[in-house]
């Protein structure tokens, strides 16, 4: 059993090796995102920054450490289980958080991109890490890819909200000047 585990990890091990890597990068990256919101004095306020800046480092975090996990050699599933179930419950709680600042932020009006972006697709890549979590023990075969999909869209939609940041700092800064 426990050969069979290491087995279906270890087929894993390329997959997030490259996504912990590109999340620890594009965390590093976001640092530059920020320093240019830090020189925008009209999106400084602490809301903003909360509800646009800093769910895309959470999210290259939590991918980064669901890299760690299924990359560690455990000796059975259930502690991987646990811990995904856990790291989707938590992101499920702090994108509802991203939701409440994102509502109450008045720097900037979302529109239907950035409800998509900030808080529906994490919503639902954080809420298949649970299902994915409990199914695990039972159907790692799968639910490795339920898993996969789900850091692969946390990912992406870091990318794309750290893109979206600089290219609105960008034509704003161009419009006011």
């Amino acid at each position: 059993m426990v050969n069979d585990m290491h087995a279906i990890l270890g087929a894993w091990e390329s997959y997030y090796v490259i996504l912990g890597s590109s999340a620890a990068a594009l965390t590093g990256l976001q640092f530059v995102v920020i320093a240019l919101v830090a020189e925008t004095p009209a999106l400084r306020s602490v809301d903003s920054v909360g509800a646009f800046g800093t769910p895309t480092v959470v999210h290259f975090c939590h991918c980064l450490f669901v890299s760690a996990v299924l990359s560690a050699p455990w000796g059975s599933l259930a502690p991987v289980a646990w811990l995904l179930a856990a790291a989707g419950c938590a992101g499920l709680l702090y994108t509802l958080l991203v939701l409440r600042r994102a509502r109450r932020q008045s720097a900037y009006r979302p529109v239907m991109e950035d409800w998509l972006c900030h808080v529906i697709l994490p919503m639902v890549a954080y809420g298949a890490l649970v299902p994915a979590a409990v199914w695990l023990p039972r159907e790692p075969a799968a639910m490795l890819f339920l898993v996969g999909a789900a850091v692969l869209v946390l990912i992406f939609v870091g990318i794309h909200n750290a893109w979206d940041a600089v290219a609105y700092i960008v034509i704003r800064h161009r419009s006011q000047g």
